[in-house]
Parts: structure tokens; sequence; C-alpha cells
């Protein structure tokens, strides 16, 4: 497919409203307000959810968000393309419109273990569209480390494959549970310290709760956030009736020992059937 007149995608200063929640965090966050996913996201999250049931809801999750993310984000082209019509209709069976651009990068990260899924889903789908010299799917292994509370206190990086660098690129981040942000401020970290700078990041936590928005917005402008949910189950009431970030200092997401309410639960342990 020829590319001409490439452009970069919408600017952050334009919030995108169609199939999106209304929210006051800025134009650099997008939460999906979509009914099927939200009912997939119900079920996902139940106690008795089966590793067959939960594995089909997340591969759901993740390619809508990927579809809805990287149709917004990732550069565009004018194109042509001819169709099956063309040899009766030489002209009207050429199809021209809007399409990824094709020379643009794409590097995926998978962060062991919880994005292993998603990583792959996201990465498959990107290949069937664009040259498969132009997506990389790359691995951080990563652990959240606790104190004796229970509570988050560093992010353990313990080994990656990293295919080059980001430079230019974007850098997708699919890793569901968008918790306290240092999952991702950790890999971001890593990536701009060691392989180059991204053009831009697109984080895509399948639930993210306000603490997290917080915190990764602050670590690179650059960075947008899509996500299938918000979660603030611990806000008092007065918070759970307003629009979303409107009272954002007071919004809770996160329990003591750092998960997410109403949230999942642990994925990594569900989606991998290993409870450790």
């Amino acid at each position: 497919m020829p590319n001409t007149q490439a452009r970069s995608p919408q600017s952050d200063s334009t919030p995108r409203r169609y199939g999106e929640l209304e929210h006051r965090y800025g134009p650099r966050v997008h939460i999906l307000d979509n009914p099927l996913l939200s009912t997939a996201l119900a079920h996902l999250a139940g106690p008795k959810v089966s590793h067959a049931g939960l594995m089909g809801h997340l591969r759901m999750i993740y390619r809508a968000l990927c579809i809805h993310a990287c149709g917004c984000e990732l550069p565009t082209t004018e194109a042509q393309a001819p169709t099956r019509m063309v040899e009766r209709h030489p002209d009207a069976g050429v199809w021209r419109g809007t399409a990824l651009d094709p020379t643009h990068e794409v590097v995926v990260c998978d962060i062991v273990r919880g994005g292993i899924v998603p990583s792959q889903i996201c990465f498959e789908l990107l290949n069937t569209l664009l040259p498969e010299q132009n997506v990389r799917l790359d691995h951080l292994t990563m652990a959240r480390v606790s104190n004796e509370e229970g509570r988050i206190t560093d992010v353990d990086l313990s080994g990656s494959k990293i295919g080059g660098t980001v430079a230019g690129r974007t850098l997708l981040l699919p890793d569901p549970m968008g918790a306290t942000g240092s999952t991702t401020v950790r890999a971001l970290d890593h990536y701009r310290e060691a392989h180059g700078e991204p053009e831009r990041v697109i984080a895509m936590p399948m639930i993210a709760t306000p603490e997290y928005l917080r915190a990764v917005l602050d670590t690179c402008e650059s960075l947008v956030v899509y996500t299938a949910r918000l979660d603030r189950g611990l806000s008092d009431a007065e918070v759970l009736a307003s629009v979303p970030g409107e009272h954002w200092d007071r919004e809770r997401g996160l329990d003591d020992s750092s998960y997410i309410v109403p949230g999942a639960g642990g994925v990594g342990e569900v989606v991998n059937n290993s409870w450790c």
C-alpha cells in the first residue's frame, strides 16, 4: 500500500470523545465507554471465572483496546489500494482513504508476567496490518517488591530481551493492571536510559486507578493512557457520584496492599495458573 502525505496523530490538546468516558484527567487519558467491554471485564474479574473464560475475555478486551488506541495514536497517511473489483472498474475499484503509515515503527513491550498475553495480542494484531520488519516485541521480567506490611515499595527488573532502540518509534505497554504505576514507570525509565527516547508511549492497562494515572502522566510528556475501565472504589460517596477526575486528589482506587478496588485481584496469577 503506497503512502503519501504522512501525518501525525491528533494533538493531545483535543480529546477524542467517541466511544470514551467523560472525565477530568486531561486530554492524555482515554477511558473506553463500551458496554460489551464492561460486561467482559465484569466476567473476567468474577471470583468463579474459569481459566478458559478469563483468557477469552482478556483477548477480547485487548484486541478492542489495541484497535482503539492504535487507531487514534499511530501516524496515518492517505493511501489507495485496489480491491477485487478493480478488473471490472479500474478506477472506481480502487479504495482511497486514510490508513496507518506503514513506514512508522512500533515496539510492543511484554511486561512479564501479567503482560505476556496482552502484548502477544497487540503484537500479532499490528503484524497483520504493518510490515513485519516495523513491529517488534520486547520482554521485561519485572516483579513488584513489598514490605512487611504488604505495601509496594519498589519494582524489581531482573531481566530483559530488547531488540534495539525505541528512538522515534511508538512504544506500547499493555500491562493489564494499572495500580500504582510503578511498573509502567520502571519499564519506561529502563527504555529511556538505555534504548533511546520513543516518539510516543501508549500505556494500555485493562483497569487503571487515579493513583496510576497521576504516577505515569508525571513521568513522561509523550505518554498517553488508554484503559477499558477506571476503578476508584475506595473513594467516598460524594467522589463516586462525581465525574471521574473532578476530585482527583480525593479519589482512591488502591487498598493498603496496593490492589485495585473493585479491580480483578491478581490477574497474572490466574492467567498463568501459577499462584506465587
